[in-house]
């Protein structure tokens, strides 16, 4: 298969103008084939929330780890949950039936209805099991801090080794557009806000949008988008030796990519109890997705270095 050469047009979807493409990867007639099942993957970032999810489940290598990591903790923190549930239940019912409901205007909660959508059950029996459900997932949490972080770690060193890639498969970072769109200044704020304090500001900020059933968890996921997306891909970026100028150019290049899938992946997170799980899987799916972002580089690597696709790129190109 030849090789396009390292012109202008020689790479699909390559940044030019003033306003970024929706995708780096619109145009499948230069990529070569072992590279369009990877590029197909790539124009829809939110699949990788839904086969990290089913490969957490369906493969023991990773499952099987993970459930032995945090099984003690899951248990007793489910334990202390159901009791806290069964014991404050009907507390929490009139709660909801005396604020929430007679807060319309507010909540958008009225008691058969949501935002004027009517509903075939009581929505104060539907709000309370919601509450309680996510303070069981806060309880469970609680119980599984330490050892749900190892497991979505080791989730994420399992999947890339799982691809047979070791430390060294890792190239240094090649620019993919020969002219880069500009980093806005907001970018500042963005590295704040995917830190730890960042996190745990967007937590507070976003506790109140728990009285807002569906709409809360939709609104939360949005704010918290863009840095979920970044946290989940530090081991990438640690893994190039990316400096913070090259992260921020290499999101923007790619920032609806990010956006959506980091909506997708906090959204799946925001689910009470099950989105335990997707904090565990969402690394196997930010694992998967770095993996098809380095074969991307890999290939512009060899591209620009004049080389076949595979081969490792030049001294000069890595110095670069």
């Amino acid at each position: 298969m030849s090789i396009p050469s390292a012109s202008a047009d020689s790479l699909p979807g390559e940044y030019k103008g003033s306003t970024p493409p929706s995708t780096p990867f619109a145009a499948d007639e230069n990529i070569p084939a072992n590279l369009l099942r990877a590029t197909h993957r790539l124009q829809f970032p939110p699949s990788y929330v839904v086969v990290g999810f089913y490969r957490l489940l369906s493969d023991p290598k990773l499952r099987v780890p993970a459930w032995n990591k945090c099984k003690h903790g899951f248990m007793r923190g489910a334990t202390v949950g159901l009791v806290w549930a069964a014991s404050t239940y009907k507390i929490q019912k009139v709660f909801v039936e005396f604020f929430l409901v007679n807060s319309p205007r507010v909540t958008g909660l009225s008691r058969d209805a949501i935002f004027g959508f009517q509903l075939p059950f009581d929505i104060p029996t539907y709000a309370t099991l919601f509450f309680l459900s996510s303070q069981i997932s806060s309880i469970i949490y609680f119980f599984l801090s330490r050892n749900i972080r190892i497991a979505r770690e080791r989730a994420y060193e399992q999947t890339i080794q799982s691809r047979g890639k070791g430390a060294d498969w890792w190239q240094p970072y090649v620019e993919e557009w020969d002219s880069p769109p500009p980093v806005p200044p907001k970018w500042r704020w963005s590295f704040f806000m995917a830190g730890p304090l960042g996190s745990m500001v967007a937590r507070l900020i976003s506790i109140p949008l728990d009285f807002l059933p569906f709409a809360g968890m939709v609104i939360a996921a949005a704010f918290r988008g863009l840095g979920t997306a970044r946290y989940l891909h530090e081991p990438y970026y640690k893994a190039k030796g990316m400096t913070k100028d090259q992260v921020a150019v290499f999101i923007e290049e790619r920032k609806w990519d990010y956006r959506v899938f980091g909506f997708t992946a906090a959204l799946a997170e925001r689910i009470p109890i099950i989105g335990l799980i997707f904090s565990v899987s969402n690394r196997i799916g930010a694992a998967m997705w770095a993996h098809d972002l380095e074969k991307r580089q890999h290939y512009v690597a060899a591209v620009k270095a004049g080389l076949s696709p595979g081969t490792p790129p030049s001294p000069k190109l890595k110095a670069e």
